[in-house]
């Protein structure tokens, strides 16, 4: 999956019931469901359900059980409540008759108030970087099997500001900056925008959250995976256009990494926040 095309198509539900929907996966190289997928189709299969003058502005999730890249996933929306201004959903994946995800989610109509925001941070810009995938080409004759875990196929470009060498793990401080965008030109649906911001967002946090442990990995093979995730999202955007994820974490514990993010536009305009813990552990 390389363009932004494949990325809503995977995203598309079929409706077999009035709230039950049913969704294809991206057959990942690590072999399990991406988070990013089940985010981003649960708030599809809300968005089927709610009036189109609701806007999503929080959600928050749990990943209960990982995904089979080989069954389709079944997603039942709860019509929880739809009130004046705000309407809430509540969605549960399901495969093989067992949940392995459930969020919630609110979406609002637009209404006038205060408006404050933090600045945007000071570093370079997307046009004096190379992309992730540039980055790790030197991996391909000295570490081919990382080359191919690392060089696969997306639907959103990332260029990370702080370079960090896979072949010389070296701790640093739990703070990244990363552009993104997606690879093409998406339709004028601020929907789609945000379902495909929610994909985005599942990257890089786990990797921030491991960034001053990066010295204890050598000879250990590692296993991540996402247990929680919320996202809010503050003002209207555009995924097809240069975006700064601002990553940080500031707390790993119990095998547990915890990290933070903020989203901003080229313009400075603060967009979305992520909250996400996951699971950090070494395989025995």
């Amino acid at each position: 999956m390389n363009t932004p095309e494949e990325l809503l198509q995977l995203l598309d539900l079929e409706r077999i019931e009035e709230n039950i929907f049913r969704g294809q996966n991206y057959q990942t190289p690590w072999k399990r469901v991406f988070g990013g997928q089940v985010l981003a189709q649960s708030i599809h299969a809300a968005h089927k359900t709610v009036p189109e003058d609701r806007v999503l502005h929080s959600m928050h999730a749990y990943f209960l059980l990982t995904g089979d890249i080989n069954v389709p996933i079944v997603y039942d929306v709860d019509r929880s409540r739809d009130g004046g201004t705000f309407t809430t959903r509540r969605v549960v994946a399901i495969q093989k008759g067992k949940p392995i995800f459930i969020t919630a989610a609110s979406f609002q109509k637009k209404v006038d108030g205060f408006d404050h925001q933090i600045a945007l941070p000071d570093v370079p810009g997307p046009e004096e970087l190379k992309s992730d995938i540039e980055l790790i080409n030197h991996l391909k004759e000295k570490a081919p099997e990382m080359y191919k875990r690392f060089n696969h196929d997306r639907p959103i470009e990332f260029r990370p500001v702080e370079l960090h060498d896979p072949l010389n793990p070296k701790k640093s401080e739990p703070y990244r900056h990363v552009w993104l965008k997606a690879k093409g030109k998406l339709p004028d649906d601020l929907r789609i925008h945000q379902e495909v911001l929610t994909y985005a967002s599942d990257y890089n946090l786990l990797g921030t959250a491991i960034l001053p442990h990066r010295d204890q990995l050598k000879n250990k093979e590692m296993f991540f995976a996402s247990l929680d995730h919320a996202m809010w999202f503050h003002r209207p955007f555009r995924v097809d256009e240069w975006l700064l994820y601002q990553l940080d974490s500031p707390s790993a514990s119990n095998a547990r990494g915890f990290t933070r993010g903020t989203i901003y536009n080229r313009d400075g305009v603060l967009i979305a926040s992520v909250v996400q813990e996951g699971l950090m552990a070494v395989r025995r």
